[in-house]
C-alpha cells in the first residue's frame, strides 16, 4: 500500500496520466484529486514533467533494467521468467490504482508520450530494448548449446519474435484488462515450437 505523500502523488499521477494523458492533467488536477495543498505538491516535485519522468523511471525503465541484469548462462526459460516477473511487478502496481479500467493501450500511450516528449527517456528505453534483444539471442544460443532448443532456427529472427510477444501485446484479445497470462502462454507456445 501507498504510505507517504510523495507515494500518494506518484500513484495518483500515474492513474490520472494513464486515464487522461499527460497533456490533459495539470498540477491543479492532481492537487484536487489528492485534496492536497500546492505547497505539498511542490515540496516533492517541481512540476508535472518531474512527476511524469519519475513515473516512467520508477514503473517502467528501472524495473526493466533490473530485470535485464541476468547471468551469462541464461537460457530461454530464465528469460521468460524474468520478463514475467517484470509484468507481475507492473500488474501489482496497476492494481494499487483506484481505477481498474486501465488497459494496455493506456500504458502504451503513457510511454509513447514520455518517449516523444523526453528524449533522454527514449534513449534509455532504446538501450534497454537493445539489451533485451541481445539477451534473447544469448538465451537462445545458450539453450542451443545445452540441447534445449533446435540448432536450425534463425537466432536473430527468433529473438525478435520473443520480443514482439511483449511489444505487440494487446489486452483486448483476451477480453480482460491487463491479462498478462496471455503473454506467458505466448512465450511458452513459441518456446515449445523451438524446443529440441
Amino acid at each position: 500500500m501507498v504510505k507517504d505523500r510523495k507515494e500518494l502523488i506518484v500513484y495518483k499521477a500515474l492513474e490520472l496520466y494513464l486515464i487522461h494523458g499527460y497533456e490533459n492533467v495539470s498540477i491543479t488536477d492532481l492537487q484536487s484529486a489528492l485534496d492536497m495543498g500546492r505547497g505539498t505538491m511542490y515540496y516533492h516535485f517541481k512540476n508535472k514533467d518531474e512527476i511524469y519522468i519519475e513515473i516512467v523511471n520508477r514503473f517502467f525503465l528501472r524495473p526493466k533494467q533490473e530485470m535485464l541484469r541476468l547471468k551469462e548462462d541464461i537460457r530461454v526459460p530464465d528469460m521468460i521468467e524474468a520478463l514475467l516477473r517484470y509484468f507481475r511487478f507492473l500488474e501489482g502496481n496497476l492494481m494499487e490504482l483506484e481505477n481498474r479500467n486501465i488497459n494496455t493501450s493506456n500504458v502504451i500511450m503513457l510511454l509513447y508520450t514520455a518517449y516523444h516528449r523526453f528524449p533522454e527517456l527514449y534513449r534509455r528505453a532504446y538501450r534497454l530494448y537493445a539489451t533485451e534483444q541481445s539477451l534473447w539471442q544469448r538465451a537462445i544460443r545458450n539453450s542451443m548449446i545445452a540441447g534445449d532448443v533446435r540448432r536450425d532456427i534463425p537466432l536473430q529472427e527468433t529473438a525478435a519474435l520473443f520480443t514482439q510477444i511483449k511489444d505487440g501485446y494487446d489486452a483486448g484479445q483476451s477480453g480482460k484488462q491487463m491479462d498478462f497470462e496471455m503473454v506467458r502462454k505466448q512465450y511458452q507456445l513459441l518456446y515449445s515450437l523451438i524446443k529440441a
